[in-house]
């Protein structure tokens, strides 16, 4: 099992993005001390009401992972996750190729549909299609990483006899859906390398428009059945599964960690392949310290 520190996000209007401490420490220190990769949310234009009531303010995902990948040498980039309908997806490809090459193939490219009404609005997207955006993107992407001409008409854009470079490193840039749905497993079933389940409790489902995750034991069945759907559709490849861990007191990493080793176990037995954590104090004394104390006491010797 593999682990990605999550940049701690800054709740409210007000603040500075990066009071959670340096970009380039934080990431080197995540490296330094066994951390698999670094993970950016995004919220271009969040609504001032959200913001009151507890939601979150965000670096641009792929501007801040490009700067993330030139002062790091072998974390992986996770956008954790990128909308996909609030943009063209040549754009969205043309950014995630062009970052799968400058960082030497490390990229995870996390994606979902969005839940913020005021953002969609903001952006000038209608929600109501926002399904159907996603899986437009899922079509697009790996045409425009392929490096060879394609055509393909879209709901509003028509590409004829396009052609788009770099190619990026990998192939392909592995693709993580995130959302609890039956829709979002089936995507990573048949077209997808990862699953991003959103953990968090009701309140946060109701509010990202998912439902809610249950327990581990409903999580292995639930990826017991999403491995199963990718092997009947011809999938031999392995599907990911990344958990966002906030097991309680995990914000002093060296209190009960036999407790914590003993979660991370359950899940690693339930088919997790990738976890991911954060600190939520928003200070860089705080961040870097979290760092260092979760990677010595959970992922000494690893790297």
């Amino acid at each position: 099992m593999r682990f990605i520190f999550h940049y701690p996000e800054k709740n409210g209007p007000d603040g500075d993005l990066l009071d959670a401490g340096p970009l380039r420490e934080v990431a080197v220190t995540a490296e330094r001390y066994g951390f698999d990769g670094l993970s950016f949310s995004e919220h271009p234009i969040p609504g001032t009401r959200w913001l009151n009531s507890g939601g979150h303010q965000t670096l641009d995902p792929l501007v801040a992972l490009g700067y993330v990948a030139g002062a790091t040498e072998r974390l992986r980039l996770l956008t954790h996750l990128a909308v996909a309908p609030y943009r063209n997806p040549f754009l969205l490809a043309k950014a995630a190729a062009t970052l799968d090459k400058l960082s030497g193939g490390r990229l995870t490219l996390g994606l979902g549909t969005g839940y913020q009404k005021s953002e969609f609005y903001a952006l000038g997207v209608d929600m109501d299609e926002r399904n159907a955006l996603f899986d437009e993107a899922l079509d697009v992407l790996p045409l425009h990483w392929s490096g060879e001409p394609f055509s393909y008409q879209g709901r509003h854009f028509s590409a004829r006899d396009v052609i788009a470079r770099p190619r990026p490193v990998q192939d392909p840039i592995p693709i993580w859906v995130g959302g609890n749905s039956r829709l979002s497993r089936r995507r990573v079933a048949e077209r997808a390398q990862g699953w991003m389940p959103m953990t968090g409790g009701a309140q946060l489902s109701a509010t990202a428009r998912t439902p809610a995750l249950g327990t581990v034991a409903e999580l292995a069945d639930a990826i017991t059945e999403l491995r199963a759907a990718a092997a009947a559709a011809g999938r031999h490849d392995q599907i990911d599964v990344l958990y966002s861990y906030q097991g309680a007191g995990l914000e002093s990493p060296t209190t009960e960690p036999d407790r914590h080793r003993e979660a991370l176990a359950e899940l690693e037995k339930a088919g997790v392949t990738w976890v991911i954590v954060s600190d939520r104090t928003g200070e860089a004394a705080a961040t870097l310290e979290f760092i260092e104390a979760f990677g010595s006491t959970y992922l000494s010797g690893r790297v």
